[in-house]
């Protein structure tokens, strides 16, 4: 189906698939959108953090690698239990919980001095936002049928790059003019004002988002019906399994394998990109902000256009492995780069735009999988497993740079990382991946 982005909404839809479907993406999708910019311009904007806070704290950089990706053992330990309450609660109540809970967390960080704080604050704010992105893409499955479900993923993950647009101007900007004021540091300035639309978008999740299509009263009785029917029936084609029986599913471990591999990538984007670019030459914290938004808008790109494309042609396998291998590449040209700002600048778009691509397509396998509890404990399960990729990758990157003084051995390690998940894309998704109906099942 088209992008809604590029459509208008149609405010007299009937009740044919197309323009029943984008009047549903039309209510639903610019709040999640916006839910997921915010949850990651709150995630990873201690990457901007980082560029005044180690010297203002004494921190190295092995501190901050640990710190940044300590958020994901909290996310780890609470995500498949906020995906099973908000299956049985509703994503409206729960949903606002998460995203208050964590503007919460994000401002307190401003308070850290020492590397246990640090450490803490981090933790505490993995625990507060696990749920969120796992919740949504659960959420998808209640409203989108599998076979229109890959666009409207990629439209959630558009929230990615545009918190880059978005996050990288705004966070260079409060380092840049608000360093002392009052007598904060600008790093403190960056937490406290960039937590605030969490806590203000909490009141907007909970008074419009709809948790199911039965409670959606902007739908007619007809509408509501005729979505209805089409996800029972599509459900009733997925294997309704135990909880327990996804945890030992080797279905289910090989995504969290491959999941894992692009999420190294993922993480190195999103806490060194401005550690990259700084360490080509530029040193002002508001053009670094400026030249992160250039990936980003290249990654932004290239998720709508592979997903309408994915969606098209109902292929799965090559739209995540074409993705894994572009970013791979672009990993190895930053360390080539050298100060060679322009080399790196293609270095990050490559880089970013195939990991945050390829995170899209990858999700469009697991939701065609599972149905009901299963689905809500193997979606997360899938989600907070491979997201450990998210504590090894600035973790390990950050202890080499440390004891080599360079990013290189790291940006390689994530390189490598890409391409074994490209390789167990091809040799480990069966063939039926490539060219689905709507009732088959892709893996």
């Amino acid at each position: 189906m088209s992008s809604p982005a590029y459509i208008a909404p149609n405010t007299t839809s009937d009740c044919t698939g197309d323009s029943l479907y984008r009047k549903i993406a039309w209510r639903l999708m610019p709040i999640l959108v916006i839910g997921y910019i915010i949850a990651y311009i709150d995630r990873v904007n201690v990457s901007f953090a980082k560029l005044q806070m180690l010297g203002n704290l004494k921190f190295s950089e092995s501190v901050y690698g640990v710190g940044a990706g300590i958020f994901f053992l909290g996310y780890f330990a609470f995500e498949i239990p906020s995906n099973i309450i908000l299956h049985r609660v509703g994503a409206r109540v729960w949903i606002c919980r998460v995203i208050v809970t964590w503007g919460i967390v994000s401002a307190l960080t401003a308070l850290v001095h020492t590397p246990f704080q640090f450490y803490a604050a981090r933790l505490l704010l993995g625990v507060a936002e696990a749920g969120f992105f796992p919740g949504m893409i659960l959420y998808l499955t209640y409203w989108f049928p599998a076979h229109r479900r890959a666009a409207m993923v990629a439209l959630l993950m558009a929230g990615n790059p545009v918190s880059g647009i978005i996050g990288g101007p705004l966070s260079g900007s409060i380092l840049h003019h608000f360093a002392g004021s009052n007598g904060i540091a600008g790093w403190q300035w960056l937490f406290i004002l960039e937590a605030i639309p969490a806590i203000l978008f909490g009141a907007v999740i909970f008074l419009f988002l709809d948790n199911r299509v039965v409670d959606a009263k902007w739908l007619s009785e007809r509408e509501r019906a005729v979505v209805a029917a089409e996800i029972d029936v599509e459900a009733t084609t997925k294997s309704h399994v135990s909880i327990a029986s996804v945890f030992t599913s080797p279905k289910v471990w090989l995504l969290c394998v491959i999941f894992f591999g692009i999420e190294m990538g993922s993480y190195a984007v999103g806490f060194w990109q401005p550690t990259i670019i700084r360490q080509t030459g530029v040193k002002d914290a508001f053009t670094i902000g400026l030249l992160t938004t250039i990936p980003y808008a290249a990654a932004l790109v290239a998720l709508v256009l592979t997903g309408r494309h994915s969606d098209r042609t109902r292929e799965r396998r090559w739209h995540a492995i074409f993705p894994c291998l572009a970013a791979a590449a672009g990993f190895v040209l930053c360390t080539e780069a050298g100060s060679d700002t322009p080399l790196a600048m293609f270095g990050l778009v490559l880089a970013a735009a195939g990991v945050i691509t390829a995170l899209a397509m990858f999700w469009a396998l697991p939701t065609s999988i599972l149905g009901g509890n299963a689905a809500a404990a193997g979606i997360a399960f899938v989600n907070c497993t491979g997201n450990l990729g998210g504590f090894f990758s600035p973790t390990v990157i950050g202890f080499l740079k440390t004891y080599t003084g360079t990013l290189n051995s790291g940006l390689y390690l994530i390189a490598a990382c890409m391409i074994a998940s490209s390789i167990l894309i091809f040799r480990l998704a069966p063939a039926p991946s490539v060219s689905l109906q709507p009732h088959e099942e892709p893996i």
